[in-house]
């Protein structure tokens, strides 16, 4: 063979040619699109069984491939999701708006470990521009951080950096230390403060007031209490949102009480802190704390995950999470580019959940996001008015973010709601607000109309309607 006569390159297993390539995204961009066109048709809410997924889906991994066919598969899945319609209303869940989703798919293509600016310099470099975005938009400049999974893993790290600031433990291991949050507080706190070897004995719930936030006489009696039995208080866990409310505990009041006491202060604002955006009133003192937490596939309305730990302190982020292998050191002498996220979070492997958020939000603009939560925030105001001006309904909690609790007077709330979610045209949850049952709508949604809102009301009538016996 003459040396200037190029063999064609082998072809390699799982290499798809430029022709397949195109028949792959073309399909993957139709069913996209089909499906975001045709929300508005399909159901509130799941209606599979667990027997019918598992016929569907639990099938053998064959030898041979099926090729382009295998995303026909995703009409089947869409039918059997929960889809993301305006009319739901049961979690605090973002929409997940289609440019995200779009960002997803190239920082899969990209794939990139976003642990270190070495091993990816664009992805980290976004990303250090997005937290600067992020704690900006919040009212706390110059905060740091990182994107994580969502609102628990930060709030892991959160508490870690706590422990480790005031009561060090990777060396030694963890001592009892204090920690205080609400009664109202989101079940990964508990769950952070067993992970960190605390141990939720030692996790004190304080009771809360009218409008569902922590009550500051109670904090300080009960730190007064631990200090006189000799414990050691380290932290305090104030939310900025609470779930079943949207309650937002006194944020500059905990924040005196902890630079008195030498506590961390952190705050849970997974649901609520985003809403800052729109009104950032109702977070007044924010930035006194030493960390934050913030969920984007929330109120950023982008897809899962997208969440996200802000804070202060960057070398109590070193001290907590640094413990570097030969095989991750850097060479690099520039300290920019010897930057690694994972000397600063739990992760060494870190998706690149950056780019999702950084098209996004300059796709769209800060405006748009400010405009679209201030229509969640108003349709939770809508929902209590048409709640209150019904003598059927009693509306149970008035929060300041988008979560709305009521419940029907004369019937039995949970019947309702299982007649309600049958009825398949809106979707909520379900809460316990002062020991009583309650129905409960919550908006984090771009796709909500107002109609949509009203509807609420009349399935909930209608649902109450079907289902014999009063409460």
């Amino acid at each position: 063979m003459p040396l200037y006569d190029t063999p064609a390159p082998e072809r390699r297993a799982l290499d798809l040619s430029g022709a397949e390539i195109d028949a792959l995204l073309d399909r993957a961009c139709d069913l996209a699109r089909d499906y975001w066109a045709g929300l508005d048709a399909m159901p509130a809410g799941p209606r599979s069984t667990h027997a019918e997924t598992t016929r569907l889906f639990a099938r053998p991994w064959a030898e041979g491939g099926r090729g382009t066919a295998v995303l026909e598969d995703f009409k089947t899945i869409a039918t059997h999701a929960r889809p993301s319609t305006g009319r739901f209303f049961g979690y605090v869940f973002g929409s997940g708006e289609p440019v995200g989703a779009v960002g997803d798919l190239l920082a899969s293509v990209l794939n990139q470990n976003c642990g270190a600016w070495r091993s990816a310099p664009a992805a980290v470099a976004i990303e250090q521009a997005v937290i600067g975005w992020l704690g900006e938009a919040i009212g706390c400049p110059g905060f740091t951080g990182s994107l994580c999974g969502g609102g628990s893993a930060a709030n892991l790290m959160a508490l870690a950096m706590a422990r480790e600031a005031k009561l060090p433990a990777n060396e030694d291991g963890a001592r009892p230390g204090i920690v205080y949050a609400s009664e109202q507080v989101h079940m990964s706190i508990p769950k952070a403060v067993a992970l960190i070897g605390i141990g939720r004995r030692n996790l004190r719930l304080i009771p809360v007031d009218a409008g569902h936030r922590m009550r500051v006489d109670a904090l300080e009696a009960a730190i007064a209490a631990d200090r006189a039995a000799g414990l050691t208080p380290i932290a305090i866990v104030a939310t900025g949102g609470t779930v079943a409310t949207g309650g937002i505990d006194p944020l500059p009041a905990l924040a005196a009480i902890a630079a008195r006491e030498d506590m961390w202060l952190h705050v849970d604002g997974a649901f609520g802190v985003l809403a800052a955006l729109a009104a950032p009133e109702l977070f007044e003192g924010l930035a006194l704390a030493d960390s934050v937490s913030l969920d984007a596939h929330k109120w950023l309305y982008q897809p899962v995950d997208c969440g996200c730990l802000l804070y202060r302190h960057r070398g109590v982020a070193r001290q907590s999470f640094s413990h570097t292998g030969d095989y991750v050191k850097a060479l690099n002498e520039d300290p920019a580019e010897a930057f690694p996220f994972f000397e600063e979070s739990v992760e060494l492997s870190r998706r690149f959940r950056a780019l999702k958020l950084w098209l996004s939000l300059q796709y769209h603009g800060r405006a748009a996001f400010r405009a679209a939560i201030g229509r969640d925030l108003a349709h939770a105001r809508l929902l209590e008015e048409l709640v209150a001006a019904r003598p059927e309904l009693a509306l149970l909690s008035r929060g300041r973010l988008s979560a709305v609790c009521f419940r029907h007077r004369d019937r039995d709330n949970t019947a309702l709601l299982r007649r309600l979610l049958a009825r398949g045209r809106v979707y909520l949850s379900n809460a316990t607000i002062d020991g009583a049952f309650a129905l409960r709508a919550c908006f984090v949604n771009h796709r909500t109309r107002e109609e949509d809102v009203r509807l609420i009301v009349s399935e909930v009538l209608a649902a109450g309607a079907e289902v014999n016996g009063a409460a």
